[in-house]
């Protein structure tokens, strides 16, 4: 009875630490443990393990430039699809009041795609490409919903806490299963394992179980968020409905100069970063760092990043939210440079440490700036619009690293190219007033 006793009071230890960091209400931390399931796919699937092993093993036969060239391709094609048909499920969750039951069957999507990978063979690269695309519209598609849910469990005088804390959750889920693959990936027969290639087709397993079982206390504690519209239409209508809100939001926003144009700094500046996130694989399969090396340096940065999320969200206090962004920019602007010249896993590993300190901050103020500056009685709805927006921040970067790669042969003139992303979009954010933009929202 008393060996039982510390595990009966894990679950209220858990709820203490979790209310300490900015989850109060059991809603709020039902919420952010979507954030810590999700996070698995991008960390293993898109980001640390994917894209070398769709070089090396789907794309057996193609040179390193045409596998790089594809890969760029297919994620390019995932995230266009998701930018179109975000905005029309967006506005039409709003409309029906069904944007936990559309989360969830987007994650269905994302979770069933993410088992199937295990059935890819060696130089199968179309099937490969194909259900890579699904599951990044499943997890992006989820996460227009889940974004846009945030100020139904949370007051806007904690937003800013609670979408910190979720990054950092997401990043210390994503971090502790990935050092789990990773442990499969670099000694596999210590887990009665064949090889490599099994040990990453069990890794696309547990990041399928892993999601689903963090989905499992959104679906039980988070209600449904309640219909934003006042009229009740369904079928053919609510969808034309979703286009009339969509347009209308998109007017509205613009009379706030300040909230418009910090959107639009983001949309450029968070282009970069999301192709930071979904090229570092490839390119450094590219360059030569090994793919255990590789798996260890985005262990390295999910870790890292979780006590520097909550170390910018402090730093945006002392500095203001505007000037603590442009720090992050700073440094993603030196890693870009750097990542130019990159020659092997050392200086690989030297960029992952400087993304690992800014990479969830930028995001995590990013959310907290735009929410001051819209007025505070509609931020469920620009909130979506605002998901709507990271959404299409996958397009053209990808597109830009894929076009520079197929023109030169090689992704290190795309890498550079990056760097045009992070001063744009820090010179649009510069010229946001934030004082006037928050004296706008509040009148």
């Amino acid at each position: 009875m008393s060996s039982s006793l510390p595990l009966l009071c894990l679950p209220a230890v858990l709820s203490r630490l979790l209310a300490r960091v900015g989850l109060v209400t059991p809603e709020q931390r039902a919420w952010a443990w979507y954030d810590c399931g999700n996070s698995a796919y991008f960390t293993t699937v898109i980001t640390a393990i994917f894209p070398a092993f769709f070089a090396s093993y789907a794309a057996a036969g193609l040179d390193a430039g045409e596998a790089t060239t594809r890969f760029g391709v297919i994620t390019t094609l995932g995230m266009a699809i998701v930018a179109v048909a975000a905005p029309i499920l967006g506005a039409y969750g709003d409309q029906t009041a069904r944007r936990k039951r559309l989360l969830v069957a987007c994650a269905a999507v994302g979770i069933l795609s993410t088992f199937t990978l295990v059935t890819i063979t060696e130089g199968g690269w179309r099937w490969a490409a194909l259900l890579f695309v699904i599951g990044n519209i499943g997890v992006s598609g989820s996460l227009v919903f889940y974004d846009s849910m945030l100020p139904s469990v949370a007051a806007p005088e904690e937003t800013d806490r609670v979408s910190s804390a979720g990054y950092a959750l997401g990043y210390l889920g994503g971090g502790l299963l990935l050092v789990l693959n990773l442990a499969w990936v670099l000694q596999p027969q210590w887990f009665g394992l064949s090889g490599t290639v099994a040990a990453i087709k069990l890794s696309f397993v547990s990041v399928g179980i892993w999601w689903l079982l963090f989905l499992i206390p959104l679906l039980r504690r988070v209600p449904e968020p309640p219909r934003l519209a006042a009229d009740d239409v369904r079928g053919a209508a609510a969808i034309a409905a979703s286009f009339r809100r969509l347009a209308h939001t998109f007017a509205e926003i613009r009379q706030y100069r300040q909230a418009f144009l910090a959107l639009l700094a983001m949309l450029v500046y968070q282009d970069g970063i999301q192709t930071i996130i979904r090229f570092a694989g490839i390119y450094g399969a590219e360059v030569g760092v090994g793919q255990s090396a590789q798996i260890a340096a985005f262990a390295m940065v999910q870790l890292v990043g979780v006590p520097f999320a909550f170390l910018f969200g402090s730093l945006g206090g002392r500095l203001g939210t505007q000037r603590a962004i442009f720090v992050a920019l700073g440094i993603y602007t030196v890693a870009a440079v750097l990542g130019y010249f990159m020659q092997n896993a050392t200086h690989f590993f030297v960029i992952a440490g400087l993304v690992a300190t800014v990479q969830g901050g930028a995001q995590a103020l990013s959310r907290s700036l735009f929410a001051r500056l819209i007025p505070p009685a509609k931020t469920s709805e620009y909130f979506g619009f605002y998901a709507v927006v990271e959404r299409f921040a996958t397009i053209l970067g990808p597109l830009v690293f894929t076009l520079s790669s197929a023109l030169t042969g090689s992704s290190r003139s795309a890498v550079a190219g990056m760097i045009l992303f992070f001063v744009a979009g820090g010179w649009l954010l510069s010229r946001v007033d934030v004082a006037a933009g928050e004296r706008a929202a509040r009148a």
